[in-house]
């Protein structure tokens, strides 16, 4: 079963097992490449490739690194690669199905965490972007420009004049190094375009004398 599958919010499952990771991002329709190799979590990917291949991907926002505090708000991917190592790694690829709220962290005993998610605030994240939802590239693209260069960065400018704006803009928001709280505003923004927009906002923050706002 692939992405387009999932048609609507109860074709999702009711519990998901959750990988909480800082600076991961999944956003729908994006891939997460992911090397596994602690043994909760190779376990975690045995259940759900004999299940829904579906697993949360949240952020950790510190506290006990055994069992962190979590964003209420993550990804839900479907495992789209799989392949084993020689010394025991799982290599797999989640690609980005709809976004949920944690309603309920649930008494378990698997060696993973398991929540009851939420799916109806993003249900849209089931159908693709329409055209007319789409940010604007050329003020996304001056930010960018601003932002590199105030970084001392480099950027292959090719590649981000010919991305397509979801994959630009889900690049920009998984690669550039914000803080936690700032990544998981971009998770939670609620569009592609509010997403773009405070991707602008953050790109903007970086960059002396601009005028970007602060994040709260």
């Amino acid at each position: 079963m692939t992405a387009a599958h999932y048609r609507k919010i109860d074709d999702l499952p009711a519990t998901l097992a959750i990988f909480p990771l800082p600076g991961a991002l999944l956003f729908p329709r994006w891939p997460l490449p992911l090397n596994i190799f602690e043994p909760r979590y190779l376990n975690m990917i045995d259940d759900a490739m004999a299940g829904s291949r579906l697993i949360g991907m949240v952020q950790a926002m510190g506290g006990d690194p055994q069992k962190p505090d979590v964003a209420e708000v993550g990804c839900a991917g479907r495992i789209t690669t799989y392949a084993e190592t020689d010394d025991g790694r799982y290599l797999i690829t989640l690609t980005g199905i709809a976004r949920f709220e944690i309603e309920q962290e649930l008494d378990v005993t698997t060696p993973y965490r398991q929540v009851r998610p939420g799916w109806k605030r993003f249900a849209d994240d089931l159908h693709a972007v329409q055209e007319i939802a789409l940010p604007s590239r050329e003020k996304l693209i001056a930010a960018l420009h601003a932002y590199v260069e105030a970084n001392q960065m480099q950027a292959d400018w090719s590649a981000v004049e010919g991305a397509p704006m979801e994959t630009l803009v889900n690049a920009l928001c998984s690669g550039c190094p914000f803080s936690p709280i700032e990544k998981q505003a971009l998770v939670e923004a609620p569009t592609l375009k509010a997403r773009a927009e405070t991707l602008i906002t953050l790109l903007k923050m970086d960059v002396p004398g601009s005028d970007a706002g602060t994040m709260q």
